[in-house]
């Protein structure tokens, strides 16, 4: 699909505090345009709030960031307007009681009707309905999801997808806004060795394709920009669960700094400290996400 350029994504000292503690503090982010950047972590060591504050949907509270150029916190609207959000828990999840077509349909609406000039909005309805269409096939274009293979095509309901058709779907609602920053959190969750694989094939084509990536994971794949994180407290929200961001109160208060290391990464998911020039290093702990996101509101 003809995407817009991607996002340069650069941060200095940045941090997010609550009133329970640091969701993550010190980050140290370089990408250009186009990249894939792994954000790396146990649960709950604050990497979804990183997510939503590179995307403009926390206010952080030091330090200093840019996406495409926009200065964070001063900026957030506009990097609203630049970035997209595929699947993030409590945040942008898919509802499972909506068809296929149904979320497409929602979301082109949306943008038609919300994101459009006042010109696009006095075309013909006609016109305006084929541009629509144009967008959401370029959209499943783009994330190789055919709604014809599905068991009753674009009837089919998002309760029965699998995960990985689940991921491709959001993903593409996310590219129908052509942003220029896409953010995916769990990008590798529940998914089988041959899935994750091929997720991360669909988040490289959509990079390579011009529109950066900024997606959380438990391995990162090679190549990637990565960005690795451990909690500094000792109660972590399960396995398997973004951190706390959605007001549950399960952070840990003891606000104790977590450490960080960073690297690549081979194909078995081992990390090799410093050997990428690459890199990028984050300092995180899980205390204050779930105050924070309270406290600075999320779009």
């Amino acid at each position: 699909m003809d995407s817009p350029h991607g996002a340069a994504v650069t941060a200095e000292d940045f941090g997010l505090e609550g009133p329970r503690g640091w969701a993550f503090r010190s980050v140290a982010v370089e990408a250009e345009p186009g990249s894939l950047i792994a954000v790396v972590g146990p649960s709950g060591s604050g990497r979804t709030s990183l997510l939503l504050a590179l995307t403009g949907r926390m206010r952080p509270t030091e330090g200093s960031a840019e996406v495409a150029g926009l200065p964070l916190p001063r900026k957030m609207a506009a990097v609203r307007r630049v970035s997209a959000l595929g699947p993030v828990q409590g945040v942008s999840e898919l509802d499972p009681a909506l068809t296929v077509g149904e979320h497409l349909r929602e979301r082109a609406l949306l943008q038609r009707r919300f994101d459009a000039s006042l010109r696009a909005l006095l075309r013909p309805r006609a016109e305006r309905a084929k541009e629509a269409r144009s967008r959401v096939d370029a959209a499943l274009e783009a994330v190789a999801l055919d709604t014809a293979t599905l068991p009753k095509r674009e009837r089919t309901s998002v309760r029965d997808l699998e995960r990985l058709e689940a991921l491709r779907l959001s993903v593409a609602l996310a590219l129908i806004g052509r942003p220029r920053l896409l953010a995916v959190d769990d990008a590798d969750l529940k998914l089988s060795d041959a899935d994750r694989a091929e997720a991360w094939r669909l988040l490289r084509s959509v990079a390579e394709s011009g529109t950066t990536v900024l997606a959380v994971c438990s391995e990162a794949p090679e190549g990637a920009t990565v960005v690795v994180s451990t909690g500094g407290g000792t109660d972590s929200p399960a396995d398997g669960n973004p951190d706390d961001s959605q007001g549950d109160g399960t952070t840990n208060d003891t606000g104790t700094d977590g450490g960080t290391t960073a690297g690549t990464t081979d194909d078995t998911g081992t990390d090799h400290a410093g050997t990428h020039d690459e890199t990028t290093v984050v300092h995180t702990t899980e205390e204050g996400t779930a105050d924070a996101l309270a406290e600075t509101g999320r779009a």
